[in-house]
């Protein structure tokens, strides 16, 4: 099994058969549409607006979300846009805020800085892609001001850390066992130690995580399937001093699936220190007992569950995002492999008591 059949947890389905502005995108692509064109059904127009301007593009309100089309992203949001024939990939963004939406008879997913999002997909709705508007606010830099009310969302940038943050590389072009690790790694911050902590920590977990992919590979058999080894991440908070990303390290030896391992890392750009659950609910004395409380009965109702789950036993597996926090869990920690990552978001108003910030003092 191949790292494309065997990482389906991690692929969001993304409908194939894009139309951009009337355009048929190329057949391949073309060929599944009919089986993925939606409904009509249960859909309300969502008026678009850039810094409070009214754009000819329309977005719908379906299952709960908004959804806006891809061509939204390239005509009112300045987004580049590219068809790569040989991948059957899409690419909205630039830089590291960059959304690959793959599509061919293989795989269907969606990915930043190759770390596959599950969470998110694609729709084909009358016959234009449309993303939901979280993948936008999420990962590419925006957030959107949203009045059901009026059926308008008004969509600005966010401010972000006046920092550049670049994707290095390890690649190894072994024969029958690949090896690309993109990881992050930050400039630009007025205290170097700091600068130099944040990266070395990054840069540890995957130059590890390549040292034990050499040592498997050199011990490879020649009647063994063909290895991969690959790992991304993604950013996915930017703001007020906190930097909090995501990465995965992918590794497939054999056997009926890989393995794919995720850590988080939430620094504070002052100093550099990695920040962990505590530090940033610390304005509640009672966070672990009321966290623990909540993830228990979240995760034992969760599809998957095998039990065992007494409280966390790291307070590093979590990121940040706006005004909110994920915990999630290792693959097999508790749950079947089929069950993915699980991963719980809380609203800091929810953790902590009113008034308080989660960044006091940390930024």
């Amino acid at each position: 099994m191949n790292k494309k059949q065997a990482r389906k947890w991690g692929a969001g389905i993304v409908a194939a058969g894009i139309l951009l502005s009337g355009g048929l995108l190329p057949a391949e692509a073309g060929q599944a549409a009919a089986a993925a064109v939606q409904s009509k059904a249960d859909q309300s127009l969502v008026v678009l607006k850039v810094n409070g301007t009214i754009t000819p593009q329309t977005g719908i309100v379906r299952e709960g979300k908004v959804w806006v089309p891809v061509t939204f992203l390239r005509d009112a949001l300045g987004m580049p846009f590219t068809y790569d024939k040989a991948e059957k990939a899409y690419t909205i963004g630039k830089g590291t805020s960059k959304v690959k939406l793959t599509v061919s008879e293989y795989e269907n997913s969606i990915s930043v800085n190759n770390f596959y999002l599950n969470e998110y997909e694609g729709k084909n709705i009358n016959n234009r892609l449309f993303v939901p508007f979280d993948l936008v606010s999420d990962f590419l830099g925006y957030k959107g001001d949203w009045n059901a009310a009026s059926g308008r969302l008004n969509v600005v940038s966010k401010p972000q850390n006046a920092i550049t943050i670049k994707t290095e590389s390890i690649v190894k072009d072994h024969k029958d066992a690949p090896v690309k690790l993109d990881y992050p790694q930050v400039s630009g911050l007025a205290n170097a130690a700091a600068q130099k902590t944040i990266n070395d920590t990054i840069k540890q977990t995957f130059t590890k995580f390549a040292a034990e992919a050499e040592k498997e590979i050199a011990n490879k058999s020649s009647d063994d399937r063909p290895y991969e080894y690959d790992g991304g991440y993604v950013v996915t908070y930017n703001q007020d001093g906190i930097l909090s990303l995501i990465t995965q390290q992918y590794e497939y030896t054999g056997g009926a699936h890989g393995m794919t391992y995720r850590n988080s890392f939430t620094f504070s750009l002052k100093d550099g220190k990695r920040l962990l659950i505590g530090d940033v609910l610390k304005a509640n004395p009672n966070y672990k007992k009321e966290l623990n409380a909540k993830l228990s009965k979240l995760i034992k109702a969760d599809g998957g569950y095998l039990g065992g789950f007494n409280g966390l036993n790291t307070e590093k597996n979590f990121y940040v995002k706006d005004g909110k926090m994920v915990v999630f869990f290792q693959l097999y920690e508790y749950t079947a492999y089929a069950a993915g990552f699980p991963q719980f978001e809380f609203t800091f108003k929810e953790l902590l008591p009113a008034g308080s910030s989660p960044f006091a003092g940390l930024k």
